[in-house]
């Protein structure tokens, strides 16, 4: 979801190529889907209903907020008002007092249009696009810029995975059981997320390189892209070979869970509340970033394997680009483009990733928190370099779960009243001694980025309630076992 600080600076700007406002106080605008065309033929952009032309807030009747949400979504993905269909939501903010809806449209792979006319978009706005030559271009612009849109002639339901798309409505249930996706039948399925679609320059209909390499089978995949690997490897003893590596050949959906798991076992986890109370790991809430950043923004036609490495102090990943811009990336000033525009959104059905540009705010936001003082760099060139600073002592590498569980303590540990950071503190500290280790309390210290002071006094409030108990050395404390807090 975008903060509202960004969608205020939105509001302070100018329509321009990437951006539209348009009131809204009654409804749907009928141009609205003018400009959705536009920004999927073009570069896509932010539309923000309830707005003044100036970016002023009027707002919008909040009795009807929903029905305008549901009334976009299915037009969005409606044929005859946009084709071919591109499922779209609004998403509702309050600015001042005022609700505005927003959505993020994404530049698409393919050509599309409204009401059977092909719309455009340039720094004055939408305009219609009826002369042959000027719809080729589109045309050709985009086969040039999207290779995920290639359609092969001779793919079929076979060549996918068994079961892939059940486990995919099922990823997509979880995430949020009211998706329109959730009600279509397995080709209007694809059609809808775009992994069948029509080149209407050639005619030629059928499942592009996307639909293959979300769901197709692994030699499916190595038949049409023989070169697609992604090497995860971990280096931190053996640095000139490796300690550990797993050789990932597979459809993107399975891809991301290993990429993922590889990331579980070798990465130190930090414990982390949110602002509702809930443990959160942050070595997800980063890694998860990075990993669909990887499958995502791929420029898969080159034969360079993409690469996750684990060293002692550092996470590498490295993956084939085609460049909008060259050199590092500034996560307050730089603006995303799509490299994959179909498999990014695919990706977004299934929650593994936000909006167009989030995953660099995301892990500039959590790096904060689980290492403090640190920064990732992102450099774009030919290969998109990514760097993440990771603790390299005082957190264990692997976070073993014994009784009593973090789950069983949260409960306990907010009972004692404290506020949001304390507590926070309070359930990394259980977190540490989770393993049944005696550890001093200046490593703990250490681990937790606290002065010494702060230390003592969260570790003498765990005491005091039978959480921790002190070890034998001075100075060193462990958990308590769970028959002497009383939990079983």
């Amino acid at each position: 979801m975008m903060t509202t600080e960004y969608f205020e600076g939105l509001l302070s700007q100018k329509e321009r190529i990437d951006l539209e406002f348009k009131k809204a106080e009654a409804g749907l605008p009928k141009s609205a889907f003018e400009s959705v065309c536009a920004f999927l033929n073009r570069q896509g952009g932010y539309l923000i209903l309830g707005a003044r032309d100036d970016g002023h807030p009027n707002g919008i009747v909040e009795e009807l907020a929903d029905d305008m949400q549901k009334e976009f979504a299915n037009l969005s993905n409606n044929s005859t008002n946009l084709s071919p269909p591109f499922l779209l939501e609004l998403q509702s903010i309050r600015i001042h007092g005022k609700l505005l809806l927003y959505v993020y449209v994404p530049q698409s792979s393919q050509v599309h249009s409204h009401k059977k006319t092909i719309y455009d978009r340039g720094h004055e706005g939408d305009f219609k696009i009826v002369d042959d030559a000027s719809i080729s271009q589109i045309y050709s612009r985009k086969s040039a810029l999207f290779s995920e849109s290639r359609i092969f002639p001779f793919l079929d339901l076979s060549a996918f995975k068994p079961g892939i798309l059940n486990q995919v409505r099922k990823l997509i249930r979880n995430n949020r059981p009211d998706n329109p996706l959730l009600a279509l039948d397995d080709d209007d399925f694809l059609r809808a997320t775009g992994l069948y679609r029509t080149d209407y320059t050639t005619g030629q209909k059928g499942y592009t390189l996307a639909s293959a390499l979300l769901l197709g089978k692994d030699e499916v995949i190595q038949s049409i892209l023989p070169h697609f690997r992604i090497d995860a490897i971990l280096r931190r003893h053996d640095t000139d070979r490796y300690d550990d590596r797993v050789d990932i050949r597979t459809n993107l959906v399975d891809a991301y869970d290993q990429i993922m798991n590889f990331a579980a076992n070798h990465l130190p986890d930090k414990f982390h509340l949110d602002e509702n109370m809930r443990r959160v790991s942050l070595r997800e809430k980063i890694f998860r970033e990075v990993v669909a950043n990887v499958l995502v923004h791929r420029e898969y036609t080159n034969a360079m394997p993409a690469n996750f490495i684990i060293y002692t102090d550092r996470v590498e990943v490295g993956n084939a680009n085609k460049p909008n811009k060259y050199g590092p990336i500034n996560p307050k000033t730089f603006s995303p483009f799509p490299k994959n525009p179909t498999i990014a959104k695919f990706f977004a059905h299934l929650g593994r990733v936000d909006e167009l540009g989030s995953g660099v705010r995301n892990v500039t936001k959590f790096l904060k928190i689980y290492y403090p003082g640190t920064k990732a760099n992102f450099v774009e060139e030919d290969i998109f370099k990514t760097l993440i600073p990771i603790p390299s002592t005082g957190v264990k590498e692997t976070l073993i779960s014994v009784l009593p569980s973090i789950d069983e303590l949260i409960p306990r540990i907010k009972e004692l009243g404290l506020s949001l950071k304390a507590t926070e503190r309070l359930v990394g500290i259980v977190g540490i001694l989770q393993e049944g280790e005696t550890v001093p309390a200046t490593s703990i210290a250490a681990a937790l980025d606290v002065i010494p002071r702060t230390m003592r006094r969260d570790i003498s409030i765990l005491h005091r309630a039978g959480i921790i108990e002190a070890g034998v050395d001075y100075g060193t404390y462990k958990l308590a076992s769970v028959n002497r807090m009383g939990l079983q």
